[in-house]
């Protein structure tokens, strides 16, 4: 397949840099302010290298890439959250030319999921978004082979960076302002940490299986969640979970038409108590009971194997 990579970050030069070792070129790469293009392939290693010493991919316009020539179109810019832009132009403009889209962004089907499976509708080319919710772990496409209507309930841990400080807090007895700088250097969390620990990250991703377990009958959004954050939690209170063989977790769980994501009491030992940035989601299905899917949820290979992976299942477009 012949890919074209919106987004120069972590995920989209992830993409970039593996898509070789899965058969694929890459013909076209976007950052928010140029591009590369080549229809017989670009050379990766030195448009990431002009990205880092340059900070520019190419000296293309980013909308060269949109009309280059190219069979997927894996959309990995910043999620933004209302319109979902430009996330949501990007994966018009690729439907509309009958390109397949592969999403790492969660914005679109997060926040305008109807309209982009209408979109999808009316192209003859695919929708697929596994890296959206959890990275590496293949919790879509488990959803997918069951099939959405077999599964009851989603539940599970799916933002590293509330999960990380939770478990530094925990286990060290150290306050929030501490671990949070402590993740801070460690890369695991943003300079801007807010989306990550109000609950945000995590309640777009519960709204995108909302969605998918929906199977079409509702749309949800972000506006459909009950969220709650970590910020507000002592140290006091995780001192008392541990004398009580508990723990906290920001969890997030999609039941009866309710999404919610707020931190939880667990036990210490529970399959819902992952340490460090690892996560975890449990399926509850009609007929095989509790299914628990974990791994790396973030990181630029982990999430680019799922994107590839998904290119990996979509038809060849005719010539």
């Amino acid at each position: 397949m012949r890919l074209a990579i919106a987004g120069a970050g972590a995920v989209g030069s992830s993409v970039a840099e593996l898509a070789g070792e899965y058969g694929h070129t890459v013909t076209a790469i976007t950052d928010s302010t140029s591009a590369a293009t080549d229809p017989d392939g670009l050379d990766v290693d030195a448009v990431l290298e002009r990205k880092n010493t340059e900070g520019i991919v190419g000296t293309a316009d980013p909308v060269d890439a949109l009309d280059a020539d190219y069979d997927v179109l894996v959309e990995a810019t910043p999620t933004t959250l209302g319109d979902a832009q430009p996330g949501f132009g990007h994966v018009t403009v690729a439907l509309e030319r009958d390109r397949h889209v592969v999403l790492a962004n969660k914005g679109p089907v997060a926040e305008r999921y109807g309209e982009v499976m209408a979109l999808a509708e009316e192209s003859a080319g695919e929708v697929r978004f596994e890296a959206t919710v959890g990275g590496a772990i293949p919790v879509l496409s488990t959803i997918e082979n069951y099939g959405p209507g077999t599964i009851t309930a989603a539940r599970g841990v799916l933002n590293g960076t509330a999960n990380f400080i939770l478990s530094r807090m925990a286990g060290e007895g150290l306050d929030y302002e501490h671990v949070l700088a402590e993740a801070q250097d460690l890369g695991v969390a943003e300079a801007d940490p807010a989306f990550d620990v109000e609950g945000t990250d995590a309640a777009l991703k519960f709204v995108i299986l909302a969605n998918v377990l929906a199977a079409g009958d509702r749309e949800y959004t972000l506006d459909d969640a009950t969220v709650e954050g970590i910020e507000a939690i002592p140290p006091s209170a995780l001192e008392l979970a541990r004398e009580d063989g508990r723990t906290i977790r920001l969890i997030g769980e999609v039941s009866g038409g309710e999404i919610r994501v707020g931190p939880r009491l667990v036990s210490e030992q529970a399959d819902l108590a992952p340490s460090g940035t690892r996560n975890i989601v449990q399926l509850e299905t009609e007929n095989a009971g509790r299914l628990n899917l974990s791994g790396r949820g973030a990181g630029g290979p982990e999430t680019a194997t799922a994107v590839l992976s998904d290119v990996t299942q979509l038809a060849p477009r005719a010539p």
